[in-house]
Formats: C-alpha cells, structure tokens, sequence
C-alpha cells in the first residue's frame, strides 16, 4: 500500500514535470494572452441610438478583421467595451472613468455628441489615454489647449463644415442671406463661431441668428424671425429631434426655404420625426455606401451582409458616416499600437504621429496625424446627402 502511494506521488510528480516541460516549449502566441480592451461610450439608447449602433458596426467590423489577421502585439485579441452614455454629458463622463480605471481600456472611442466628448476630453488628457471621436464634430475637441493632447478624430470639424454649409448653399441654391438656427448647447456654440467666420471670409454676415432646444416641440417663433430678417437660406445645426422640429415648423408656416445641415439629421429617425419635407434638407457626411466602391468599400459592404441580419444593400448600412468613420478610425488605432508596440497611453499618442499611409474605406490616409494635427479628415473628405424615404442618398444620386 505504501508503495502504491509513493509510486502515485512519483507518477503524479512525473506527470507535473513533463507539463511543466511541454508548456515551456510552448510558442508565446499560442499561450493565453491579454485582451487589448476598446473602450467606447455613445448614445445606444434614444433618439441617437441609430447612429450609436451605426458606430459600434464600424468599430466590431474592423476589430472582426484585425482578430482574424492575428491581432495585435504577437496575437492579442482585441475586444470591444461599450457603455451607454444616453447623450447626457454627466453620464458619459461616470462611463469613461469606468472604462478607464476599471475596464483599462488602452483607447477610448466615442462621443457622438459635442457635448459628451467635450465632458469626456479633460478625464482622457488627464488620465493619458488615447480619446477617438468618430462622430461629434466640435472644433474644440481636438483643439483642446492640453499639452499632450490625447484626443484625436477621424470624422467632420465644425470650422470645416460651416464653410462647406456656406459654399454649399451659395453654389446649389445662390444663397445670399443666411439665416442661423443653432441648437442651445456647445455643439451649436461651436458652429455659430465656425458659420460667423465662414461668412465673413465670404463678406458676408448672418441676416439673423435664432437658438432653439434640443426638447423643443414648436420652433415657430425663431422661423418667424429668420423669415422676417430676409433669410433666403437656413444654416442649421441640431441633432434628430430638434432638426425634424425646424422642419415641421416650416410646414405649419408653410414658408419653403432651403435647408443646409450639418449632419445631425442623420443620425436616426428623422423622416419619421420630420415628416413631409425631410428630403428638402440637404446635410454633410464623409461617405456613402451608394456608387462604385473601392475593394475597401466592397469588402466592408459584404462583411456587414453577413454579419447584421438587417444589412442587404448600402441603404440599410445608416447613418453611413457612423460606420465609415469608426471602421477607419479602429483601423489607424490599430496601426497606432503595433507603432507603439504597448498598450500604455502616451506610446499609443506616440504611434499614431507615427503612421505613414494607410489605405482606408474614406481614403488613403497619408500622414494623418501629427503633434499640430489631431484631425484625419478634411473639407476634400465630404459629401452631401438627403433622405429619400428612409434612405440616405448622395444628393446627386437622388432617382
């Protein structure tokens, strides 16, 4: 009996060595590694909630082919974590120290709204991790004054967009007075400046300007005024919502004017909000899934046909800038951290000056950041778009 016993503990002991052995000759990559965790924070719920899942698309496409290429850093996998900011600054901010201090996210993505990432840009340069805006488009969330400045975009800037809005307007419908409608918040702060300046370049000034609330049910009296001022021409800005409001107003005046947008229209149900005269607003976008597309562009179409049930053609890809902007961003991230060959903040920061060219959906990017240039896309990089029926089609594309 003793026997058996030493001879277990011996065989036992064997055994334990061996594996010890086997597990030691090993290769590196075939060991469990680390996660490299993507944080992202955005609206999945509300009014925006399209737009949010339009992102959270683009962002898991990408990660899908970078995991089937090997991952990154010698094979780790990357992983999405995301949270639900319900476009409330407050919430975003209590969603990000999460992702940062618990989750450890090595990059932190989102803000769909102006006012979350400008919430969110101080915790990020302060906590040293990577922040990338793949939507909201305030020009003072790349431009920020930190020195080092973590954030980065690869989406629309409003001071490049208002003058797009303006050259926009004068070339499709001759405008020569612009009316401002501007939703009551940063991001309508930041485009009132952008559009002032715009105009000014132009020898130009607003006829009128009007605020209005993103809760605003009947925005009337400000048309009222616009109209009153002379206004051949509505520059507005303001997310879903508050957007299909200016357009029911003007039903009920029944005053037709143009209306050039930013893009907060695309952003869910806005014909369904709006109602008759949707398609009249025209808005800006940084690309459309509709015409001939690069290798880039068909390969993603039929990744999300087979991956997303509800995907059969590019109308169903929407908001398209949702899914273009974060499928590119996610892509230079990548290039940013194997540049860094670490996870930690300020390497990634370091990486992503360190990208040469990479050939992506929007364009091939040539240098896209630098220590002056946090923002990847410019005025050349835009489009412009409307709805018809539920579809959001290149105005040119409109049949």
């Amino acid at each position: 009996m003793l026997c058996t016993d030493k001879g277990s503990r011996l065989n036992k002991g064997l055994l334990a060595a061996v594996f010890t052995v086997l597990l030691a000759m090993l290769p590196w990559r075939a060991m469990a590694a680390e996660p490299i965790k993507i944080g992202l924070i955005t609206a999945l719920s509300g009014q925006s909630a399209l737009a949010g899942e339009a992102i959270t698309r683009g962002l898991q496409t990408a990660i899908d082919e970078i995991n089937a290429d090997g991952g990154l850093l010698d094979g780790r996998e990357l992983v999405l974590v995301r949270r639900d900011d319900e476009a409330n600054p407050a919430k975003g901010v209590v969603a990000a120290r999460e992702l940062i201090h618990k989750e450890k996210v090595a990059v932190l993505f989102g803000g769909l709204d102006t006012p979350v990432s400008l919430a969110i840009v101080p915790l990020a340069n302060q906590a040293r991790v990577p922040f990338v805006g793949p939507w909201a488009a305030g020009t003072p969330i790349t431009k920020n004054g930190a020195d080092p400045n973590f954030v980065f975009r690869v989406s629309a800037m409003d001071e490049l967009v208002d003058k797009a809005m303006v050259a926009y307007a004068q070339e499709n419908f001759g405008s020569e007075k612009f009316g401002l409608m501007m939703i009551n918040n940063p991001w309508g702060e930041s485009n009132q400046k952008g559009l002032v300046a715009a105009l000014d370049e132009q020898g130009m000034a607003p006829v009128a300007s009007e605020k209005f609330d993103g809760d605003a049910i009947d925005v009337v009296p400000q048309l009222t005024r616009l109209r009153d001022a002379g206004a051949d021409t509505i520059a507005m800005v303001g997310n879903v919502g508050p957007s299909a409001q200016v357009v029911k107003s003007l039903r009920r005046m029944g005053w037709d004017v143009p209306i050039v947008s930013h893009w907060g229209p695309a952003g869910g149900r806005f014909t369904e909000l709006a109602g008759p005269g949707a398609e009249k607003v025209h808005f800006v976008q940084t690309y459309s899934f509709f015409g001939e597309q690069s290798p880039v562009g068909q390969k993603l179409i039929a990744a999300l046909k087979a991956k997303y049930d509800d995907v059969d053609g590019p109308e169903d890809i929407t908001p398209a800038v949702g899914v273009a902007n974060a499928y590119d961003a996610m892509h230079l991230t990548a290039l940013a951290i194997e540049n860094a060959g670490s996870t930690e903040g300020p390497a990634i920061r370091e990486g992503f000056f360190g990208i040469d060219s990479y050939p992506g959906l929007i364009k091939t990017y040539r240098t896209p950041f630098s220590p002056e240039q946090h923002d990847a896309l410019g005025p050349d990089d835009y489009v412009w778009a409307q709805f018809i029926d539920n579809r959001i089609v290149p105005v040119e594309r409109n049949d």
